[in-house]
């Protein structure tokens, strides 16, 4: 075939240049020469979200809803269905990149970053855990080489620090990353410099980093999320978290769900693209803005902790996953051990041990048994549940007893993934809304600077926008609208949107709405919790009467109205101080197993008693669900207080 060339322009003033065959679309070229575009929906046309501009050239695009008249003449297509003809130009907007744009590290002074970090580090004292020991920092002075001596350099610290520990030389080690800039601060320091060692179980002594200050060694800890990848960093000697972020994982223009993921993995070269997104594209760009915050280098991480859902640890690792969505879903490994950090990524210390949360099973994986370490549900004798929202719904029922984990396959709507104007929950997402009965007209509230301006909703906000459509009778209990007036508007493909805010409103060329779809997407989002919740609990032979606490965790829950969550039947109707925020538990419980030894230990043992239950394999789980998809269950009881 003839090869066409396409030059895209990218929000950040980058170029990039591929060169692909006539016919494939504009969507697959962006893929596979790593250019940055949204598609959540992975190629369907559903979405909307991966808008470009052709600036030059021509391509063969459909109409759709997604674009009207004037946009097109404008140039703008929909990347996943315009197929190349010939050399053109496309311009790549911010919002069509959003999933990359903007890590996020948060500064101190920050109220609500510093309280989350607080939330964090007392998980120790709450779990009664102390500090990992086996690290320390000792000042070595070696003697200064000359022609009469010239030992090389790592014999030189071998001898010397074998003298100040009194460890024999053949029991020390100089681990790669540290003899990589030994020439260097040898030289800086005139011979005398600072040693990160690591004392082995059996008392044999790795030299990690060496540095010409007295700094102690640090600890990176992990969550990475479907849609979002969180981190943060600590001192080891104290536990202090010293910097936090967040950014978009990059895997998303490959599907917004990890089925699409996964069957991009199967084609050829989409295991390494899919391993590369993660690591290189956002791992190490994070890690990297979080060293740098706090002006330290990455060979001075020297343990790592890892949580994150099954699929996305396979792929974080490079291993061969498609055998997750196969029945009877089987994966590779529930969890691996002895790995370190040269092994998976580069802005840390090459001999940097790196810890993964243990999986249970192929849809509920390290995140979760993180999060049930966090929230310790484990150890109370009443029964409790965690229920972590994200791209996936992921559920745990227990207590001390026993504890039953299930994941039901809700979608990304709760990320903003399959919603027009979803987002994840970062500055110009609306948090939380409310609609005036008579006039129909929303108060929101925007996440970001006083005057920010809305750009999208997130999964928050469009749990309370549903809510308030269902409440003031915008809609039905199947989600179609009954009420006319300024704020609904049909288009020439027959669907009906609710306008959140318009374009002159909003932050940016598009209104923020809602249409029927996105309301579809949101009721059978909220359907997969609710029938999962009712499943296990039947399962166990129990009934939401005996549910003491209710954990809400993920990236939404601390900003999750619990009204509005129950009136639309996602959440069970049990006494409302039940409910408890606990926020990302995935990256508490990675904190926890980075900080202390008995923290991981204790987190083998809880996955080693987790049961998982296959919600697939459930044939009262389809009836659940279908029941479940109305506002807010065909059974009001349920609701009624």
């Amino acid at each position: 075939m003839d090869a066409v060339r396409v030059n895209f322009a990218l929000a950040d003033g980058r170029k990039i240049v591929a060169s692909t065959a006539v016919g494939t679309s504009l969507l697959d070229s962006a893929k596979h020469a790593n250019v940055p575009i949204d598609a959540p929906c992975a190629g369907n046309m559903t979405c909307g979200k991966c808008r470009v501009r052709v600036v030059r050239g021509e391509v063969e695009s459909p109409k759709n809803r997604h674009i009207n008249d004037a946009e097109s003449a404008q140039g703008w297509v929909l990347a996943c269905v315009s197929t190349l003809r010939g050399d053109i130009e496309v311009e790549v907007p911010v919002e069509a990149s959003a999933y990359q744009s903007g890590i996020r590290v948060s500064s101190s002074d920050n109220p609500r970053e510093e309280a989350a970090r607080t939330a964090i580090t007392g998980i120790l004292a709450r779990l009664g855990h102390t500090l990992v020991e086996g690290y320390e920092l000792r000042e070595v002075s070696l003697s200064v080489p000359t022609l009469d001596d010239a030992q090389a350099d790592q014999e030189r610290l071998l001898h010397a620090l074998a003298g100040s520990t009194g460890v024999s030389e053949e029991r020390i080690s100089v681990g790669i990353g540290a003899l990589r800039v030994l020439p260097h601060a040898l030289r800086e320091t005139d011979f005398t410099v600072v040693a990160t060692i690591q004392t082995e179980s059996n008392g044999n002594l790795t030299i990690l980093d060496v540095s010409s200050k007295n700094e102690a060694p640090l600890g990176l800890a992990i969550d990475i999320g479907t849609t979002t990848v969180s981190a943060l960093l600590t001192d080891l000697s104290t536990g202090q978290i010293l910097a936090s972020g967040s950014a978009g994982n990059g895997q998303i223009r490959f599907g917004a769900d990890v089925i699409n993921r996964l069957i991009e993995s199967t084609r050829a070269g989409g295991l390494e693209r899919l391993r590369e997104a993660i690591v290189t594209e956002c791992l190490q760009p994070l890690v990297r803005s979080l060293v740098e915050s706090i002006n330290r280098r990455a060979s001075s991480i020297v343990r790592v902790a890892v949580a994150g859902n099954t699929t996305m640890i396979h792929l974080f690792t490079g291993v061969y996953g498609n055998h997750l969505r196969l029945e009877p879903y089987v994966p590779a490994f529930f969890s691996l051990e002895g790995l370190r950090g040269s092994e998976l990524m580069a802005e840390v210390n090459p001999d940097a041990r790196v810890l993964l949360a243990p999986a249970v099973g192929s849809y509920v994986g390290g995140d979760i048994t993180a999060g049930v370490l966090a929230s310790m549900i484990g150890r109370s004798d009443s029964f409790s549940m965690l229920i972590d929202l994200g791209t996936n719904g992921e559920i745990v029922f227990g207590n001390s007893d026993f504890l039953m984990a299930c994941a039901c396959s809700a979608g990304p709507a709760f990320e903003g993934g399959d919603i027009s104007c979803g987002m994840r929950a970062t500055d110009g997402a609306i948090e939380a809304l409310e609609i005036d009965d008579a006039t129909m007209n929303p108060c929101y509230k925007v996440i970001g600077e006083p005057d920010q301006k809305p750009r999208g909703v997130c999964g928050s906000g469009l749990i309370d926008a549903i809510g308030e459509l269902y409440r003031t009778g915008i809609i039905d209990a199947r989600g179609r609208f009954q009420r006319e007036g300024d704020r609904i508007r049909k288009d020439e493909w027959g669907s009906t949107s609710y306008i959140i805010a318009t374009a002159e409103e909003a932050d940016g060329a598009k209104e923020v709405a809602l249409n029927d779809a996105d309301i579809e997407n949101f009721i059978r989002a909220k359907g997969s919790v609710f029938s999962a919740i009712r499943t296990i609990l039947a399962i166990a032979d129990m009934d939401m009467s005996v549910i003491e606490h209710i954990y809400i965790a993920g990236g939404i829950g601390s900003a999750i109205d619990i009204e509005h969550a129950v009136g639309v039947g996602m959440l069970p109707n049990i006494p409302r101080e039940g409910y408890s925020y606990i926020g990302n538990t995935s990256l508490a419980g990675s904190y926890a197993i980075l900080s202390a030894s008995e923290a991981y230990d204790e987190l083998c043992a809880l996955a080693n008693n987790i049961t998982y239950v296959e919600l697939s394999s459930m044939p009262s789980y389809m009836d659940e669900f279908v029941a479940a998809c109305f506002l807010p269950h065909t059974d009001a009881s349920l609701f009624s207080r």
